[in-house]
């Protein structure tokens, strides 16, 4: 029967099974997702504390990372606090409503921090190839403009979702196997039609992703132009040094999105089920956890800030673009 009224298609409620096979291990598996998750927590936090109270990081390069910090933070927390109560009270259970606003927010953030790293890479096309408009084309206003259609782009393409997850009926039982409310894992228990939701799935996918990594591509191979025409091989390393950390990001981010995208539509019969849910746990919560170190170790400017807040007023900022 479904969820708690038997007369109904809509379940009452949904059961988070967790990572299916290795139910013994949930409680050791969620430590290093805890430590994830705080370090998560800790660093963005910081990242944001700090950029906002330093005015020598009051540049366009660190709202852009002030803005990929929260949109980072919160992904993780839509989805880790529930996980762990699965994995350490056995609290399975999710309110079918709560379970549609978890997806939403999980898709929406999840394609919301793809169009910041692709702002991020168009943020160092202009410091790069045009430094001295660089402060006249990104202003402020351009900076909130860029952030808020990111933002609605991706409200507007994942909304649809709910529409179309709820309309399914759901008579097969009430039981995920997952860790969240994914969309095609909730599709995938209902007893009806999804071929709607898979299709509709495939092309936010594909125009979320495709659109930012063609524009991250042209940003970089742009970068990469403009670097190599440079006649001093100490300009060429500074110019490109700068854009170290924004590709680590994009590699921590985009592995695992392309394994999970990839082998749940093509080698979904040859990997363990178990395998697809840890490295979708890890697609929400390895680039929250990283980017604050890969930035802080990297980013000159963030370490100093990290020195004064710890040391005082003792550091000065030197100022790159």
């Amino acid at each position: 029967m479904c969820g708690e009224n038997s007369s109904s298609l809509t379940p009452g409620f949904f059961i988070l099974n967790g990572i299916p096979g290795l139910e013994a291990a949930h409680t050791w598996i969620s430590l290093p997702f805890c430590f994830m998750y705080v370090i998560a927590v800790v660093g963005n936090c910081g990242l944001i504390y700090l950029i906002s109270h330093e005015d020598a990081l009051h540049r366009p390069m660190y709202y852009f990372l002030a803005l990929l910090a929260f949109t980072d933070v919160t992904l993780c927390t839509t989805t880790v606090p529930n996980m762990l109560c699965i994995f350490w009270f056995n609290l399975k259970e999710i309110d079918f409503d709560a379970c549609l606003a978890q997806m939403f927010f999980v898709h929406m953030l999840t394609g919301m921090e793809s169009g910041v790293l692709m702002l991020m890479a168009l943020d160092r096309y202009v410091a790069i190839c045009y430094p001295l408009r660089y402060s006249i084309i990104l202003t402020n206003p351009v900076i909130a403009k860029t952030g808020l259609a990111t933002f609605l782009r991706g409200v507007l393409l994942i909304i649809p979702f709910t529409f179309l997850t709820k309309r399914l009926p759901y008579c097969r039982g009430n039981f995920i196997p997952h860790t969240y409310c994914d969309h095609m894992s909730v599709a995938k228990v209902s007893c009806g039609n999804f071929k709607v939701n898979a299709v509709y799935g495939l092309m936010v996918a594909l125009l979320i992703g495709v659109f930012d990594i063609c524009c991250i591509s042209v940003s970089y191979t742009m970068i990469l132009r403009a670097v190599v025409s440079l006649s001093s091989a100490d300009a060429r390393h500074k110019a490109f040094s700068t854009c170290t950390s924004h590709i680590c990001a994009i590699v921590i981010t985009y592995v695992p999105a392309f394994f999970t995208f990839f082998s749940h539509r093509f080698g979904g019969h040859n990997i363990p089920h178990h395998i697809h849910i840890i490295v979708a746990n890890l697609y929400l919560l390895l680039p929250p956890t990283m980017n604050p170190i890969v930035y802080g170790v990297k980013t000159k400017q963030i370490r100093e800030g990290v020195f004064k807040f710890l040391l005082g007023d003792k550091v000065v900022f030197t100022q790159d673009k």
